[in-house]
């Protein structure tokens, strides 16, 4: 292991950790109104969360691309904020990341939030909770499986990106380049062994993440 590789490591964690905090933070009120709305406009932002699932990372990350370039309305928008131009930084990788990891936050509590039913919100609206109450007292403590599968799983996911990565962040040292983009570095410049340590590294870190799903599902249901 090089410094290269340590640094990446470190840039990796950090992503996947404020991408996690991101989306927890968002994607809780979202998955709660889609969990309890039925309309023509929840399908219609229930389609365009999942649509990373099917949609080719080097596409969401072209489009990106395009809208935060010089010539896009969010490259123009935060130009004349004074923020510059987010492609190839940090903060636009972590936006990208933010948006392709959405489902895989979004989706467990919403299945989360439908398991629990109206019946324990009844109740507490009968011992005059407020929805605010309602909502951190009973909804979330009653969810917390789905919140702890829907950080574990975007966080995972997020350190296993590349598309979007590659597209967005680009190759940068230090700044954008994760273990996935390094170990592409590795294997293209025929640094096999190197290669194999980042690889192995990230497949015994999913195996073990997965395996931890399955046993915390496992422990519920007993």
């Amino acid at each position: 292991m090089t410094t290269d590789d340590w640094v990446a490591i470190w840039l990796t964690a950090k992503l996947a950790t404020l991408t996690t905090v991101l989306l927890l933070g968002l994607g809780t009120p979202l998955a709660w109104w889609l969990a309890r709305t039925d309309s023509f406009w929840s399908r219609c932002v229930g389609a365009l969360v999942t649509m990373p699932l099917v949609l080719p990372p080097t596409v969401l990350g072209f489009y990106l691309l395009l809208l935060m370039g010089s010539q896009g309305p969010v490259g123009q928008f935060t130009t004349w904020l004074g923020l510059g131009l987010l492609p190839f930084t940090f903060t636009g990788l972590l936006i990208a990341s933010v948006i392709y990891s959405l489902p895989f936050t979004v989706q467990p509590l919403q299945q989360a939030f439908r398991a629990i039913g109206a019946r324990p919100l009844e109740v507490a609206a009968t011992l005059r909770a407020s929805p605010y109450d309602t909502f951190f007292s009973v909804v979330l403590p009653l969810a917390r499986p789905g919140l702890i599968t829907a950080a574990v799983m975007s966080f995972a996911h997020t350190v296993g990106e590349f598309g979007v990565v590659l597209m967005i962040g680009g190759n940068i040292p230090g700044q954008t380049r994760v273990i996935s983009v390094l170990l592409y570095d590795r294997v293209e410049a025929l640094e096999y062994t190197q290669a194999h340590y980042l690889a192995a590294g990230m497949l015994v870190f999913s195996f073990v993440v997965l395996l931890g799903l399955h046993l915390l599902n496992r422990e519920r249901r007993v």
